[in-house]
């Protein structure tokens, strides 16, 4: 089904010719006679002098390329058929901690040093791409919580704002119990069996406003089942040990293991690679949902074919009016000799 999306444009057909009417006239540049007596010449002839106005030959190229611009401007779409969208699955919240300690290189991946971070972003991408019929969100949490991307069906999106995600982005702190509260007020009108929340920390709670555990009781009460994962390499594995560093020293274990038991949900520690990977699997054991059921109709944007024919219209007319000039000058610059053959 052929439709425009913002038809209202169509109001602006009038716009040329009432801008001609009321403005007034630019200066032609062109020197012009004055006569005084142009009253009694008109009375001699009988008849009025009229301004030597373009006729409509000449005026139609620019009222189609306006017609053309306003076609495009509408928006013209072509509707398909209607076809189901998913309507069974979570509403599943990522909760991401972004803070300094993230940025330890403590990690493998394929055999190379990497951030906490880096880590996360290349398993826990895998595992957003794998959400089908799933409504996948994001949040960032530092000293602050920031939705980074509300609850969608678009899944690719969510993983390019994680890939996106930078250390200390939303402060050098971690404030799980504001990560958690985030979650709950944007989870709280979604359906309650599918309300998940997947926190990856790799430290203790020490910024904020909401101590976690208070957090976890309201999440508790709306529904919100949380999966806690602490991350962070032993410090026997740990590149770092050497230097007499424990960087998994500030991982409060006890308190996110009473966020997953008091919610129902499961904590799971992720030393490695290999252990995440496995904390994906667990998570895809989750039962799906469901959901109201919706239809979406494909719509095929049209306005490239109505704007292109206005651009190269509008180089036509360009070309037709430059065009004398230019002849002008190649005749100017010709060798003398072609001047005389022709």
């Amino acid at each position: 089904m052929f439709e425009f999306a913002w038809p209202w444009a169509f109001l602006l057909v009038p716009l040329p010719w009432l801008m001609r009417w009321l403005l007034p006239p630019a200066p032609s540049g062109e020197a012009a006679l004055k006569v005084s007596f142009l009253s009694d010449l008109e009375t001699l002839a009988g008849r009025r002098a009229r301004a030597n106005l373009p006729n409509w030959r000449q005026q139609a190229p620019f009222i189609l390329l306006w017609l053309l611009l306003l076609l495009a401007s509408a928006r013209p779409e072509w509707i398909g058929e209607p076809l189901p969208v998913p309507a069974t699955g979570r509403d599943l919240l990522v909760a991401v901690d972004v803070s300094g300690s993230m940025d330890y290189a403590d990690m493998q991946w394929q055999g190379l040093d990497v951030s906490r971070l880096t880590l996360v972003k290349h398993l826990l991408g895998d595992f957003i791409e794998g959400r089908r019929g799933d409504r996948v969100g994001l949040i960032l949490f530092g000293s602050q919580a920031y939705l980074q991307a509300p609850l969608t069906f678009d899944r690719a999106t969510v993983r390019t704002w994680l890939d996106e995600a930078l250390i200390g982005i939303a402060g050098k702190n971690t404030a799980i119990g504001d990560a958690i509260g985030l979650a709950v007020k944007r989870l709280r009108q979604r359906p309650a069996q599918s309300r998940v929340l997947v926190l990856v920390t790799d430290g203790a709670s020490n910024g904020g406003e909401i101590e976690p555990l208070t957090a976890a009781r309201l999440a508790a009460e709306e529904g919100v089942k949380i999966y806690p994962i602490g991350i962070g390499a032993d410090p026997e594995q740990s590149t770092l040990a050497g230097f007499g560093f424990n960087p998994t020293l500030d991982l409060d274990e006890t308190t996110l293991k009473a966020i997953a038991e008091q919610t129902g949900g499961e904590y799971f520690r992720a030393r490695d690679q290999q252990e995440l990977q496995s904390i994906e699997a667990t998570l895809d054991r989750l039962e799906p949902v469901e959901q109201a059921h919706t239809q979406a109709r494909p719509a095929l944007a049209l306005y490239p074919w109505p704007l292109a024919s206005a651009l190269l219209l509008s180089l036509l007319l360009a070309a037709r009016e430059f065009w004398p000039h230019w002849q002008q000058q190649w005749l100017s610059r010709r060798p003398q000799w072609l001047r005389r053959r022709t």
